[in-house]
């Protein structure tokens, strides 16, 4: 029997051919699956995806960014093309976000780091390893937390309390396989990750990948969520953060990403996303990217000149020239948003029309 395939062929959330792979080793000898896409010394983006998911979860954002971002992309430990392996953990998550800013950016190059649900939870992780200190210039966290994931979970409709908890852990943490991408799986990924108004083609996009995810990988992972407390490495996260959430999301509700902000050193905006759920970075393409964009702009400058090594320098921003860019980043962002907005508008004539 042929393996079923990790994601969609076609669409915008079919993953883009990378420019080269490479396999990374982790501190502790885990193999990573790592991707680069985009010209080489373009600025630089990281992209970490969260639990059950893979790189191809951000192949709405890396079409987008490629053609001006050298955009990184990699599969956290047991998902995607990245092997399981016995360590299991946050600070593996934190030995893996290391290992591939060591080996994706030049000594003393900076990037913009976003990452999605576990995502978020490794860049929470590695906020006080020297590797992520010496290579981050910015960060921006999608749908995500830091502690208490199953005890304020909504996924099931029932008051907050032991029962809710205990039936909760036990649900996302089960060990029974997912099997095919039915209408059924269809209906149950869209009310446990997704906002009621997501498109047919997001809600297959994501049920594509979730459901290639193996259950070994699928429920040990689900074991370190449950235990997650990440509350002081959020304190010391000491870098331009911003915060991305839907305020539907069930799995991370909004109260994490307000939680969030309270304790960011540097939050640099939190943006609740009306009636959309848990997959911000698929259900709000175009609002995720731009916020990697505008951090891009603000916090990491190429240099038109090269360093000895080939590879091109960067400067920190100054008060002025950060306020500069993000006056230059307003009038980009009311043009995508408007071109967003005339795609979209086509995008729902075609569906009428059974396109």
């Amino acid at each position: 029997m042929s393996r079923r395939p990790a994601h969609v062929t076609s669409g915008p959330y079919a993953p883009p051919v990378p420019a080269r792979e490479l396999s990374v080793v982790s501190a502790d000898g885990a193999r990573l699956h790592v991707e680069v896409h985009g010209p080489e010394g373009a600025p630089a983006v990281v992209l970490a995806h969260g639990w059950t998911c893979s790189t191809a979860f951000w192949a709405a954002q890396i079409h987008a960014l490629a053609a001006d971002h050298r955009v990184i992309a990699y599969d956290q430990r047991g998902h995607g093309r990245s092997p399981a392996s016995r360590a299991c953990g946050t600070d593996a998550l934190a030995d893996d976000l290391e290992a591939v800013l060591l080996a994706t950016l030049a000594p003393g190059e900076k990037a913009v780091v976003a990452g999605h649900s576990m995502g978020g939870m490794t860049v929470m992780a590695a906020s006080t390893r020297p590797a992520f200190r010496a290579h981050t210039a910015a960060v921006l966290l999608c749908s995500t937390g830091s502690s208490r994931l199953v005890a304020e979970s909504t996924v099931l409709p029932l008051r907050p309390g032991r029962l809710r908890t205990w039936l909760t852990r036990h649900v996302l943490g089960s060990r029974a396989p997912l099997g095919p991408v039915t209408p059924a799986a269809l209906r149950i990924m869209k009310y446990a990750t997704m906002g009621a108004g997501s498109s047919p083609h997001m809600v297959e996009a994501c049920a594509r990948i979730v459901h290639a995810c193996p259950r070994g990988s699928r429920h040990a992972w689900s074991q370190v969520l449950d235990l997650l407390d990440l509350d002081q490495a959020v304190r010391e996260l000491d870098v331009p953060t911003a915060v991305v959430v839907g305020t539907a999301d069930r799995l991370t509700p909004p109260r994490h990403a307000r939680s969030l902000v309270a304790a960011l050193p540097q939050c640099v905006g939190l943006t609740e996303l009306p009636g959309l759920g848990h997959m911000t970075p698929v259900e709000a393409p175009e609002l995720v990217t731009g916020r990697i964009r505008e951090l891009v702009t603000t916090y990491v400058v190429p240099s038109p000149t090269e360093s000895p090594a080939g590879v091109p320098a960067q400067t920190a921003r100054t008060p002025q020239t950060a306020q500069t860019a993000r006056t230059a980043q307003t009038a980009r962002t009311a043009q995508t948003a408007r071109t967003a907005q005339t795609a979209r508008t086509a995008q729902t004539a075609q569906i009428k029309e059974g396109a």
